[in-house]
């Protein structure tokens, strides 16, 4: 879905750029990957990949808020990772859909298939958040 699609359809709103806003997610989101990381090295996998979604929800949050959006549906992760598939690059493109996996995946390791990741998909995650932490960093500037 294009940006102007979101917007039309009420998915995001238009909203003052929050420059402060986006720098507090981005320290978070650089929390949450350490906090993955040790939580690999405590063979706690399904938090690993659930922290590591977190951080890129909080990056694209903060990419949100840099740019002057914010959510506006009450699907807030999906609107973050819609909004994020609609204005990072092509070349970012299989980041944005591995940050939509990880939302499917994060809910399901939280809410009903506790300890279904394995060690390799919870170091994907982290590596793949670590991608997208760093795109968005890039694009903040």
């Amino acid at each position: 879905m294009s940006l102007s699609e979101l917007l039309k359809k009420d998915v995001i709103r238009k909203t003052d750029p929050d420059i402060e806003k986006a720098g507090n997610l981005l320290k978070i989101s650089e929390r949450d990957l350490k906090a993955a990381d040790d939580n690999i090295k405590n063979e706690n996998y399904d938090w690993a990949l659930a922290i590591a979604y977190n951080a890129m929800l909080s990056a694209g949050s903060a990419l949100m808020a840099k740019n002057g959006f914010r959510t506006a549906s009450d699907a807030y992760h999906l609107a973050v990772v819609q909004y994020c598939a609609a204005v990072l690059p092509k070349e970012a493109a299989v980041l944005a859909h591995s940050f939509n996996r990880y939302r499917v995946r994060r809910h399901d390791a939280v809410y009903g298939e506790a300890e279904s990741v394995g060690k390799d998909e919870a170091k994907n995650a982290i590596e793949n958040a670590n991608k997208f932490v760093e795109t968005i960093k890039g694009k903040l500037g």
